[in-house]
């Protein structure tokens, strides 16, 4: 495994240790405040980058590529600069909408500039 392969199933694992412990901390002190934030480590950030990872892993010509590599780095920022911001809004920060907001913003452009990657990828004869 080489490439956006790599580095996308490395931190997938990294942000699924995150989520499961933040999950164990909610469940031993009863407090589920952090709920929200602990799905979308979970989603956003396991299961999504997982699929990536195994999408580039299944194309190893383009997980080399410098797009790959813009599309890693772009995901990566976006999910850890929201993932941040949702545990300080439910920390009770809730100036932190504007950080959520963007690093979502990101999120979605990532997932765009993925589509881009992978359509044409799968679709071709």
């Amino acid at each position: 495994m080489q490439g956006a392969a790599r580095l996308f199933f490395t931190l997938a694992i990294v942000f699924a240790i995150v989520g499961m412990i933040l999950g164990l901390s909610m469940g031993m002190t009863e407090d589920h405040s952090q709920f929200p934030t602990h799905a979308h480590i979970m989603l956003a950030g396991w299961a999504s980058f997982a699929l990536f990872g195994f999408f580039y892993h299944l194309f190893p010509t383009i997980s080399t590529t410098r797009i790959a590599t813009v599309h890693f780095w772009l995901q990566t920022a976006s999910a850890i600069v929201m993932m941040i911001s949702l545990y300080l809004i439910y920390s009770g920060h809730p100036a932190m909408e504007a950080g959520a907001g963007v690093g979502s913003i990101g999120y979605g452009l990532g997932m765009l500039l993925f589509a881009y990657i992978a359509l044409p990828a799968i679709w071709k004869n």
